[in-house]
């Protein structure tokens, strides 16, 4: 390399670090040592390899550059500032109330495609960026920055596994080993032999660097550019603090503002104006899509017994059909969850993950970012592993599709291990999201279409058993609402039931009558948002109201109900599953839990 290109690299370098000292010394806070280590690397990637349209961030041609380690975000920042995306005012916003430089990465930053700060997630997104990459057939290259503590997370493995499988050589990983973490040093130091031997078991090409030394990370970054058939890991001894005296490798000094700012920046030579050309995408990308078609659902007669997983499977395969973008992924349960009707059909489109619900859900954020409809499918209660980043994933905007099967009691024999019962607590507080649990059939198929325009994170809870199909096919079932199944002026109660129960209620509501005692029944199949006016009259009518549901009682279907009608002071009951099940038959699961039709016409009668 020129030592006129050294030369300014070496500038640029010390203008990021002084605009990371500057921004987090206007806030008084915020991770500048953490910036500081990683300003070299990043220098060279946006000043020699970075393919990258700041006027055009939706261009299709542009790499992707995911902040893993999203608390150096000061350096992110100033990178923005040098490319002028953004001007010194707005730097000097950060961390203030309505700015969009937040303490860490979001995408209210158009250039930014997800939000990180949760460490060990920005790897297993890159991974479905660059899934998506092969998919559409486009050059594009995605780069991850990480840090080495956060090697310590389980998921950083499961993505490097998926990734050398996949030989996706589109994906380069950059690791800032700059040996401590936040309470001191991290497990294996500036041993990035350590690192190296874990990759390349991996089937990683790795490249062992001096993360301070321009001319090395160049020749790094283009060897990775060129590498075929797997990802790249480059491996960058670093010096946190790199540069000022007062916290250069020094332990305690992380995530706070410099004491002294005004003397570090004189140690970096004084504040700088350098401007950078990004190069952009070399031409204009057209990504490769499917064909779309005419979506014709499955129809099933009512009367007639499917599981709604079964629904959910051949639903997923119409709509495959009908639209060209839609994806689906797998946490290697495709023939419990039904998707393999969809990997059938469009086998170019499945995705295997494995079990690995931490990348299962990873790779969906990362194909949504770029525009594909991704339905990601395991058991309910597997995707509990993956809950951070189903909440990262809405901190992201983004709009995926989880789908849970074999919900609850209701599976039988299996036992509590492999029953959902925490689902629905999990995902209602999720911000944004979209909770729905259908009873039968062709609301499954309804539901499982509309849900590919939603945004946001959706949840669609499926049942392993085959229960009746009561609705006929082509009914609507909007999100936010409910049908009314039971109902006369002189109902006594309502029962709110969801799911497996609602045959349960409907049963236990036509012995009442029989009985001479008339109530409701609601199928409250969106969970979240719920239908607040068909509760609200139920609960202003008859006053009494009866939640049954097959999951715990805490945060889900009974709760969804109170929260809604609580302040209009109704009685309310809440039949859920309170014990700790074992194995018998889903009738038996059924009753011995008191969720049963017999347990919800005691509850009616204990009530009244």
């Amino acid at each position: 390399m020129p030592e006129r290109d050294l030369h300014f690299l070496t500038e640029l370098a010390a203008q990021l670090r002084v605009d990371s000292v500057r921004s987090s010394a206007a806030a008084g806070s915020g991770h500048p040592t953490s910036s500081l280590s990683a300003a070299d690397l990043m220098a060279v990637l946006f000043a020699c390899h970075l393919r990258y349209d700041f006027d055009r961030p939706d261009d299709p041609g542009n790499d992707h550059l995911i902040f893993s380690k999203g608390h150096a975000s000061p350096l992110l920042y100033a990178l923005f500032k040098a490319a002028g995306a953004i001007d010194d005012e707005e730097l000097l916003s950060f961390r203030r109330r309505g700015s969009r430089l937040e303490g860490h990465p979001t995408p209210r930053l158009p250039w930014v495609d997800v939000a990180t700060g949760s460490l060990g997630q920005g790897l297993p997104v890159g991974v479905g960026m660059a899934m998506a990459g092969r998919l559409e057939r486009l050059p594009y290259r995605v780069w991850v920055l990480c840090g080495d503590g956060e090697l310590a997370e389980g998921s950083v493995w499961e993505a490097a596994e998926h990734a050398g499988d996949e030989g996706l050589a589109n994906l380069t990983l950059i690791v800032d080993v700059n040996r401590l973490g936040q309470r001191g040093p991290t497990r294996h130091g500036w041993d990035t032999g350590a690192y190296a031997r874990r990759f390349g078991a991996f089937g990683w090409r790795t490249i062992e660097i001096d993360g301070h030394d321009p001319g090395e990370i160049d020749f790094a970054f283009g060897d990775a550019r060129n590498t075929r058939r797997r990802p790249t890991v480059i491996l960058a001894k670093t010096r946190k603090g790199e540069g000022v005296l007062e916290v250069e490798n020094r332990e305690g000094a992380h995530g706070k503002a410099l004491r002294d700012p005004e003397t570090a920046v004189g140690e970096l030579g004084g504040s700088r104006n350098i401007t950078l050309r990004v190069h952009r995408p070399e031409s204009t990308a057209v990504p490769h899509r499917f064909e779309d078609g005419p979506l014709t659902l499955p129809e099933y007669d009512v009367g007639t017994r499917v599981a709604t997983r079964t629904a959910f499977g051949e639903a997923l395969a119409a709509l495959g059909a009908a639209r060209g973008d839609v994806v689906a992924l797998d946490g290697e349960v495709a023939d419990s969850t039904k998707v393999e009707e969809f990997a059938k059909a469009f086998p170019e489109r499945f995705f295997e993950m494995y079990i690995a619900e931490q990348q299962l859900v990873a790779a969906a954020v990362g194909m949504q970012a770029r525009g594909w409809v991704p339905y990601a499918a395991t058991f309910a209660a597997f995707l509990t592993r993956a809950h951070d980043f189903i909440r990262m994933a809405a901190v992201s905007r983004a709009s995926i599709r989880l789908v849970g099967s074999h919900a609850g009691v209701a599976i039988g024999e299996d036992g509590p291990s492999q029953m959902g019962l925490e689902d629905l607590a999990m995902m209602r507080p999720v911000y944004g999201s979209v909770v729905l649990y259908p009873c039968d059939a062709n609301q499954t198929a309804a539901l499982t279409a509309q849900t590919a325009d939603l945004p946001g994170v959706t949840y669609l809870r499926t049942t392993r058993g085959d229960t009746p199909v009561i609705y006929p096919p082509g009914e609507r079932f909007p999100v936010g609402g409910s049908r009314v199944l039971r109902h006369s002026p002189t109902d006594r109660a309502t029962i709110v039931a969801a799911g497996v129960t609602v045959h349960e209620a409907l049963a236990a509501a036509d012995e009442l009558a029989e009985q001479g005692v008339p109530v409701g029944v609601i199928d409250l199949y969106s969970v979240k948002p719920v239908d607040v006016a068909a509760l609200t009259a139920a609960a202003t009518t008859t006053g009494n109201l009866i939640t049954v549901e097959d999951h715990r009682p805490e945060g889900g279907l009974g709760d969804a109900v109170l929260d809604a009608v609580g302040e209009l002071g109704p009685r309310v009951v809440k039949l859920a599953v309170r014990g700790l099940p074992g194995s018998a038959t889903p009738r038996q699961q059924l009753a011995d839990a008191r969720i049963d039709r017999q347990a919800i016409v005691e509850a009616v009668r204990r009530l009244l």
